[in-house]
């Protein structure tokens, strides 16, 4: 697919340097030289245009917390740490909500640097940026969830420059986990079909979507989720492009699906409901004018592959 990789974070070509990961030492001098994004539970450090980086030895910074090494960007180490454990005081998040609003802010830092979720960033970012900060969102989320290990049950130890993690108990050694998701244009003549979860924002549509399940490929995924959800029989699928989406840990592996039925039934535990979109109408969502339906997210891989196909550029 033309423009493939210039989907929300990804293409930016980020040296990741993982052959120095097992270098204690080098990364040791990495890091003294380097810039460490902070992150609180999930949230970047930003200025609103930007990831704000700090030196490792700055006070926002202290305690044990390990520091993911995430590579070299234009001659700069950059590292992140999870600074999980500061309590904000009085201020609040939205949980529960789509998209947290909220802006937390460290009394160490300028008053313009704030803790943001990443989702309300991902579209002002620069291509390095919304790489450097996935990356760390997604990194630091498995640390957060795997601290012990799958095989015997005891703490495992952070490794390879934040990249293992390995138990002294039995010598397993962890890796970050990234799951497959299949997420689908499907067309039918100059219609594609678009479906909506249960508790998405009122009007919000986007593509259909899915885990990819041990034993399955890629197409046979598509197929599967195309007709549970929405009862649709899905003829042949092609890759077109894929995303790292770090919320928390998925890869989303978009196609172009081809509908060789029309009738929608869709599944009420997937989906609250289905419809079919003329390229005409789709043209109007996507502008915001739509009475009834609103468009993907931006930055969203389902935004960027409905763009592609309203512009022809899916060849």
């Amino acid at each position: 697919m033309r423009h493939a990789e210039s989907v929300t974070f990804g293409g930016s070509q980020l040296d990741r340097a993982a052959a120095l990961r097992g270098d204690t030492a080098r990364i040791a001098a990495l890091l003294e030289a380097g810039r460490v994004l902070p992150v609180w539970r999930g949230k970047p450090l930003t200025d609103g245009a930007g990831l704000v980086w700090l030196a490792h030895d700055h006070p926002v910074l202290a305690g044990d917390a390990p520091r993911v090494f995430l590579g070299i960007d234009d001659g700069v180490p950059r590292f992140a740490q999870d600074i999980s454990a500061w309590q904000p005081g009085t201020e609040t998040t939205s949980v529960g909500s789509f998209v947290d609003p909220s802006v937390q802010r460290h009394p160490a830092l300028p008053a313009t640097a704030g803790f943001a979720e990443l989702r309300g960033l991902m579209t002002i970012l620069s291509p390095r940026d919304a790489e450097l900060a996935a990356t760390a969102r997604a990194i630091l989320q498995w640390h957060d969830t795997h601290g012990f290990c799958a095989r015997c049950g005891a703490a495992s130890d952070v490794t390879m420059a934040g990249w293992q993690r390995q138990c002294a108990a039995c010598d397993a050694h962890h890796f970050p986990r990234t799951d497959p998701v299949v997420i689908m244009l499907v067309t039918h003549g100059n219609r594609c079909l678009m479906g909506r979860s249960p508790g998405w924002p009122e009007g919000m549509y986007s593509c259909l979507a899915g885990f990819v399940e041990p034993g399955e490929t890629v197409e046979a995924a598509v197929r599967r989720e195309v007709a549970e959800e929405s009862g649709i029989v899905v003829g042949a699928v092609r890759y077109l492009a894929s995303q790292p989406w770090p919320f928390p840990a998925s890869l989303m592996i978009g196609c172009a699906a081809e509908a060789e039925s029309e009738i929608i039934t869709i599944d009420p535990a997937e989906l609250e409901d289905a419809l079919w979109v003329s390229r005409e109408e789709m043209i109007t969502v996507m502008a915001g004018e739509h009475p009834r339906l609103k468009p993907a997210r931006k930055g969203a891989i389902a935004h960027f592959l409905i763009a592609n196909w309203l512009a022809d550029r899916l060849g």
